[in-house]
């Protein structure tokens, strides 16, 4: 995946003030040193002096003139340590301040991206994402199929809630694996609680880490800020977000149906899943609503765009907060 411009720049001029950082440091260490060893800044400045003389040598044409230099320059350099470990100070104390020592705070090494330029990229995705606020701990490592009971059916398929979220489980694995290879989308109903916004924001996590953009919305905010977007053509932030939308790797649009639904919701609706099905954008879409209530409420355009594009995925169960609060009373007796 490819950063945006905008997010480029602005992790480069994050490694920019690093080196500002750096080089403020070093410069007051540097300070600090010729005023405690006035004998310290004579070396440096005849190191100085001997480089521009011997420069002038290899100019006119004398052969050993670089050995020489190398020579005397290793004796002065060898003195400058002996006196900065005499005053109490570290051997390396003057060299470069990195936060990064393996790119020297370039965010490169050679030709390739370092490790903590792609560790930048996550952090932005996340803070782009509007994932923060869900808790930290919802992933898959603490993903629990004892939420969902083998006893409970449903009453369509006759297949388990067990059953069903372990057969659930594996296509949100696919998606993650397959995902920048494969286009797939995914759309979560059930009950309120039976664990679609906490699956969602699994897959968001592992799709992040991946360096992907992710866009979370729950229904109501989206579909304000779309209307933002499109009746106040001077709110600059409102656009970029709208282009971001349509644009991001990972749309996740949350709770659809909790909004106040009306035609132009129902079309904002459409305009959103066509524009990133046409562009082979993937989205995930969960809702409390029955699937009848889908193509009542945004139209059976958009129905079938969701049921010809989408693995469709029924998640039944007991609310799971409740069945939480429930252990963490019998926790605390």
């Amino acid at each position: 995946m490819a950063l945006k411009n905008s997010q480029y720049y602005a992790i480069m001029r994050e490694y920019e003030q690093k080196q500002l950082k750096s080089r403020d440091i070093q410069n007051a260490r540097y300070e600090e040193v010729y005023k405690k060893l006035p004998e310290f800044k004579s070396l440096d400045e005849s190191i100085s002096i001997l480089s521009v003389q011997y420069g002038k040598k290899l100019l006119d044409g004398e052969a050993r003139a670089l050995d020489s230099l190398k020579e005397e320059l290793e004796i002065l350099r060898e003195s400058k340590k002996n006196l900065l470990i005499s005053a109490g100070f570290p051997a390396d104390y003057l060299d470069p301040v990195y936060e990064c020592p393996d790119c020297k705070d370039t965010g490169y090494i050679g030709n390739e991206k370092c490790h903590c330029f792609k560790r930048a990229v996550i952090r932005l995705l996340y803070e782009q994402s509007n994932i923060r606020e869900f808790p930290t701990e919802a992933s898959f490592d603490n993903f629990k199929l004892d939420f969902y009971s083998p006893s409970l059916y449903d009453k369509t398929t006759g297949r388990s809630a067990r059953t069903m979220m372990v057969d659930t489980l594996k296509i949100c694995r696919r998606f993650i694996d397959g995902f920048g290879k494969e286009f797939q989308n995914l759309f979560f109903y059930g009950d309120v609680g039976v664990g679609k916004t906490y699956l969602s924001t699994c897959i968001a996590r592992e799709i992040m880490n991946r360096e992907y953009s992710v866009l979370y919305f729950s229904a109501p905010r989206l579909f304000s800020m779309l209307s933002q977007s499109k009746f106040d053509r001077n709110d600059v932030d409102a656009k970029n977000m709208s282009d971001y939308t349509f644009g991001c790797d990972l749309l996740i649009i949350d709770d659809l149906g909790s909004e106040y639904t009306n035609a132009f919701i129902a079309s904002q609706f459409f305009t959103c899943i066509n524009e990133r099905l046409i562009h082979r954008k993937s989205t995930i879409i969960s809702t409390n609503l029955s699937l009848d209530s889908i193509a009542d409420l945004y139209t059976e355009r958009s129905f079938s765009r969701i049921t010809s594009n989408y693995a469709m995925l029924k998640i039944i169960g007991d609310d799971i907060r409740i069945k939480k609060k429930i252990e963490h009373r019998e926790e605390r007796k």
